[in-house]
């Protein structure tokens, strides 16, 4: 990890933002308004806190201390509102993120119904909006068909890594959770249960902090078995999403080569022992590529394993990239998937793609600089 990590206040929690001020000879409160100008204000200068003394703030400063939110290198817009953003670290090391708003109707990145508890924002055109985190440099997981993974994986994110990237977007967007809701949902680069440890902390401080509630909150896990069990004792967590997008073993080893390491027996009992909170269901993602894992046996097969569960599952189709040899298929096998699981009792949403066209949607995080994928 950076050591430069050690001279950043973004990622500390109350406790240790406390402690700091009490070795700096400062009352406890001091660490209550530090956390509260870091992360509620997102204030990154600390001359501009005023609710601290000039002499803590001389303190803190002459220490080589900072605040730490990560600047944005670049950002792609996409034709539908999405927005790409890069994101640089202290280390140059770089990450992206994804903003995208959302309107009344249809089925959002995070696969709740759109319009659900709109709000009256007068002349803006999104009711609310979701931002998709990274929690690595790359990623480790090599799945098949996501671009991601041609990266590999460079370093994990620190927990002020992960809370920076939603502080830089929400500034940029000029939105202030909660006046504004915003859903956050760790499905951009990386697998979050292989940083375990650092996503949950960044979690506790985007519900404690930013004032973002952990229910609007969802993790996608490529299906790290041990940590599922994990998850599903904290006291206060985010909802789970699994990716599981194969539906026997043969296929998803092929797709997935985690899947060597814990199969699809151990991914569902685990999914099936998974504490759910009153009206919560556990979402599946799975991703339809062209004549691979697409077909009615594929979707027959789906149900058995899903079979008495309380889930949804939200179907994807691929979103293509350089580098990637499947194919996206066609809208009817994809009507055709979707009614044999909602014909067999389970409910699935198909996933509108966001930002395909700037390689923002599901699978195509990447870095990519030049954007020259086709429109259709």
């Amino acid at each position: 990890m950076n050591d430069s990590k050690q001279t950043e206040l973004l990622g500390m929690d109350l406790p240790e933002l406390t402690a700091l001020a009490e070795e700096a000879q400062q009352p406890p409160y001091r660490g209550s308004q530090l956390f509260e100008a870091i992360y509620r204000q997102r204030i990154d200068r600390f001359e501009q806190i005023s609710t601290l003394p000039e002499a803590f703030r001389s303190v803190l400063s002459n220490r080589g201390l900072r605040v730490g939110i990560p600047r944005i290198e670049k950002k792609f817009v996409s034709r539908d509102g999405t927005v790409r953003y890069l994101v640089k670290f202290s280390d140059e090391q770089t990450v992206e993120t994804v903003w995208m708003p959302e309107g009344d109707g249809g089925e959002t990145q995070d696969g709740s119904e759109a319009g659900e508890e709109s709000e009256n924002t007068g002349s803006r055109a999104w009711n609310r909006a979701t931002i998709c985190l990274s929690s690595q440099v790359g990623c480790a997981v090599d799945c098949q068909f996501c671009m991601t993974a041609l990266l590999g994986v460079k370093r994990n994110l620190s927990a002020g890594e992960i809370v920076g990237q939603v502080l830089a977007v929400l500034a940029d967007q000029q939105v202030s959770p909660p006046q504004d809701r915003v859903n956050l949902v760790f499905m951009g680069m990386g697998e979050p249960f292989l940083n375990y440890a650092n996503f949950m902390k960044a979690a506790r401080l985007l519900a404690e902090g930013v004032a973002i509630p952990e229910p609007r909150m969802t993790v996608l896990t490529a299906g790290i078995v041990p940590k599922i069990y994990d998850f599903g004792k904290e006291p206060v967590r985010p909802k789970l999403a699994i990716s599981l997008n194969a539906s026997n073993d043969e296929l998803r080893t092929r797709l997935m080569p985690i899947n060597r390491k814990w199969n699809l027996e151990q991914l569902m009992q685990a999914a099936r022992a998974f504490p759910l909170r009153p009206r919560e269901r556990l979402t599946f993602e799975y991703a339809l590529l062209d004549g691979v894992n697409d077909s009615e046996q594929n979707a027959r097969e789906v149900l058995a394993l899903t079979s008495g569960m309380r889930a949804k599952i939200n179907l994807i189709a691929l979103n293509p990239g350089p580098g990637i040899a499947f194919r996206s298929p066609a809208d009817a096998n994809v009507l055709k998937f979707q009614s044999i699981l909602v014909n067999g009792g389970c409910p699935t949403f198909i996933r509108r793609p966001r930002g395909r066209d700037i390689y923002a949607a599901c699978g195509q995080l990447k870095r990519t600089t030049e954007v020259t994928l086709p429109t259709t």
